[in-house]
């Protein structure tokens, strides 16, 4: 998978590039990340990539020429090591909201160009001209799109195959399909009791069963608390079964006992007929009468 990203600030990328698991990857291959400085697209001697709003207003808005070339270039690039064309986004407050479904889909392709904008904005023309897609990462205004942008890189990274030492933690993941989309349990580790707290009992039991229902529980009841929409968006996916209603219904105080139907008694089960036949001790065989001569 590769990312190549449009930014004045390269070196920023140096984050995911070069630590953690992310830069773990990168070394291996699994992963590559080519950043293009629009600067370096410029025509004119001071690598002009702003200028002023048409219309008046305060601040600068990057022009579309250095960008747009910034991302042909890319585009030639990926071609020219046998990548098909990459979908462009643009990190701006009016794209889509970023979610884990977008990483997984995102972790499962060949990557993509992300445009990383500064100052007021980017000229429209240049979106209309190359954008495909515009990513947000929730209802609030970064300095520019790098921040957004790393997220958006590492979200997407530790989900593909051998980033991550263990390839069933991601599974665990919040939001994650088999948590039905719900928020994770909490965690614990050593020291078994920590300032007088210890860890809940259900985990030091050794009971699997036990241990995954009262993470299961937890999880429901930290979603209800924290994202009640998870809990709706997972009820109508049917993803949550007639356990966890209950308990979401004892949580809220409306769980009725009554409102179970009854459980029926099961009949044993007529023995077949050769155990009933095996099980019949035979009749008794009458003694041989001799002949009468």
């Amino acid at each position: 998978m590769r990312f190549d990203v449009i930014t004045l600030f390269p070196e920023m990328f140096g984050v995911v590039r070069d630590l953690g698991v992310t830069g773990r990857a990168h070394a291996q291959g699994r992963w590559s990340l080519h950043a293009w400085n629009p600067r370096d697209f410029t025509q004119d001697v001071h690598r002009t990539v702003d200028d002023r709003p048409y219309g008046g207003g305060p601040g600068m808005v990057m022009m579309a020429a250095p960008l747009e070339a910034a991302v042909n270039a890319a585009q030639e690039a990926r071609a020219a090591q046998g990548l098909a064309r990459a979908p462009v986004a643009l990190l701006a407050p009016v794209g889509k909201r970023y979610d884990q479904a977008d990483a997984e889909s995102l972790a499962a392709s060949e990557g993509i160009i992300l445009i990383c904008g500064r100052y007021e904005g980017v000229d429209q023309r240049f979106i209309e001209r190359c954008v495909t897609h515009e990513i947000s990462l929730g209802d609030f205004v970064l300095s520019g799109g790098e921040i957004a942008a790393l997220a958006v890189i590492d979200a997407a990274v530790r989900l593909v195959p051998g980033v991550l030492n263990d390839g069933d933690s991601a599974l665990q993941d919040s939001f994650n399909d088999t948590l039905s989309g719900l928020l994770d349990s909490p965690h614990y580790t050593r020291p078994e009791v920590y300032q007088g707290e210890p860890v809940p009992a259900p985990l030091l039991s050794g009971h699997h069963a036990n241990i995954a229902r009262w993470r299961r529980e937890r999880s429901l009841a930290l979603t209800a608390a924290r994202r009640p929409e998870l809990i709706e968006s997972a009820r109508a996916k049917g993803w949550l079964n007639k356990i966890d209603e209950r308990y979401l219904a004892e949580l809220a105080g409306t769980y009725d006992p009554a409102s179970e139907p009854p459980k029926r008694r099961r009949r044993p089960s007529a023995k077949p007929a050769a155990d009933a036949l095996a099980s019949t001790p035979p009749s008794p065989v009458p003694p041989k009468t001799p002949d009468a001569s």
